[in-house]
């Protein structure tokens, strides 16, 4: 691994998820991430997958920086155990926050949310407004379709070839941060647009 990973940014879902293995992959992701000595950033939740990536990550002995905007918190949904919690006016600060702290994106399973959030970090990321490694966990296949639909956009004339490379995909919660390190010892060539 290489030390310039330093904050890893989780997108996830608020929601644990109709399948065992998401949690389990969430709480894999952390503990890896503990063990390497990576700050999780995130949204700030105590509950879903954010919550089990957090409490992992925590489990572990590492640092955890959470995310929330003022409306979340005062639903007394953030992580009481975060090691910093940033409490921010609102969503789109939030993601700008969450983006300046990270060196690296992960998205997990997750709803409506965390597919804007990650489509936001990808077209920045389009865009050249950055090049940090942007590493899709398909857990069990859940991200095939977003896969598929990456494919369908570029065949079908709405992004350039090679527009495929602003994520890379990874099938296991151990394959995350490898290739996190191995993209930042040899960044990508930022896409056409």
């Amino acid at each position: 691994m290489t030390s310039d990973l330093f904050s890893l940014c989780v997108f996830c879902g608020s929601q644990i998820g109709g399948n065992p293995v998401y949690a389990e992959t969430a709480t894999a992701l952390g503990r890896a991430m503990a063990a390497q000595g990576t700050t999780l950033v995130f949204g700030g939740g105590r509950v879903g997958l954010m919550g089990a990536v957090a409490d992992a990550v925590l489990a572990g002995g590492g640092k955890v920086v959470g995310v929330i905007p003022t409306f979340l918190q005062d639903l007394e949904l953030a992580h009481p155990g975060a090691s910093e919690m940033v409490v921010v006016p609102d969503m789109h600060t939030r993601k700008k926050t969450m983006f300046d702290r990270s060196d690296a994106f992960c998205i997990l399973p997750g709803g409506v949310g965390t597919l804007e959030e990650m489509f936001e970090i990808v077209t920045w990321r389009q865009l050249h407004l950055h090049n940090k490694p942007i590493i899709v966990l398909n857990t069990a296949g859940y991200w095939s379709p977003l896969v598929s639909l990456f494919d369908r956009i570029i065949t079908s004339g709405f992004a350039h070839k090679g527009h495929d490379a602003l994520i890379t995909v990874v099938d296991r919660p151990e394959q995350v941060l490898a290739a996190v390190a191995a993209e930042l010892q040899a960044p990508k060539i930022p896409v056409s647009f």
